[in-house]
């Protein structure tokens, strides 16, 4: 499948801004299964630098600065992009990777392969997901049992997390601990993918978070609105002898064509969409806009 994504950000300054300096991470990426075709990044005022790179973990970040006056900032990424998650090694169909257990994955983990020491990395603590709580090993526990295969207790935690949660929008913010996550069993994807990501370490489990966009289906009958899709979050688990498995616990599924992937992190701080830093005073309103069509 081939889709068209446009994804607009917008700030308004009460007060305006004279300097303004700040890094996007909304570039989708080029892999197995997935090839970027087109990309347009426009920004309003242009920016007086830009740059564009690589960061650690191997996503797209664009740096760019204004520093002239200004009381409006519009960032629009548009995409078009390939999707034929059919090219990818399928985890259904590995005998080794859907059989291997908790103990010994732990195991496989202690080899010094350069594969394993990359994913080692996504079992510690990050900004984010740091001193998980005993609710949540326990919550993990549930699933994650010594002799039961990864990919089996993942898929359940996925399915929990989905029934046990209610997706709210009101209720959490970008820096709302996971613990008070965990208690009030309400949010939004990024809560819960980063609910099972820490679920996922606290049994000793690489896990790490992916940012992007879902195609939102209409229902039968209904005209697809523009602007009713957002940017996405879903976790990947690292299964030693087969490698990174993505789950979404807000749509309860295994990622396929209608998963696009922009970025890859420990959690959210990583990868934020656009984040930087303003000289004003004041409040500001942003605006987002995601849109997602099957291109012509």
């Amino acid at each position: 499948m081939t889709f068209q994504i446009s994804h607009s950000t917008s700030y308004d300054y009460s007060s305006g801004v004279t300097f303004c300096h700040n890094i996007a991470t909304i570039k989708p990426m080029n892999m197995l299964g997935q090839t970027l075709l087109e990309y347009t990044l426009e920004i309003s005022p242009i920016p007086s630098e830009i740059s564009e790179k690589l960061d650690f973990f191997g996503n797209t970040v664009t740096r760019f600065s204004i520093q002239k006056h200004h009381e409006k900032l519009v960032v629009i990424a548009k995409s078009k992009v390939h999707r034929d998650y059919t090219l990818q090694p399928n985890i259904e169909e590995s005998k080794s990777g859907k059989s291997i257990t908790l103990n010994e994955a732990i195991l496989a983990l202690k080899s010094n392969d350069t594969d394993i020491l990359e994913a080692r990395q996504f079992i510690l603590e990050s900004i984010l997901i740091a001193k998980i709580s005993p609710d949540i090993k326990a919550y993990a526990e549930i699933s994650f049992k010594p002799n039961r295969p990864i990919f089996e207790a993942a898929f359940e935690l996925m399915q929990r997390i989905y029934t046990d949660f209610d997706f709210d929008t009101e209720v959490t913010n970008v820096a709302t601990p996971i613990h008070e996550v965990m208690k009030e069993k309400k949010g939004v994807c990024q809560d819960f993918a980063q609910i099972a990501i820490a679920c996922v370490r606290s049994v000793g489990l690489p896990a790490r978070y992916v940012s992007g966009y879902i195609e939102t289906l209409p229902p039968p009958g209904k005209e697809k609105l523009v602007g009713t899709d957002a940017s996405h979050a879903w976790f990947s688990v690292y299964i030693p002898t087969f490698g990174w498995v993505d789950f979404d616990p807000t749509n309860n599924q295994i990622p396929k064509n209608q998963h696009i992937i922009v970025s890859y992190g420990r959690d959210y701080y990583d990868v934020p969409p656009l984040k930087g830093v303003i000289y004003s005073t004041g409040k500001n309103k942003m605006q987002v806009a995601v849109d997602i069509r099957p291109a012509v």
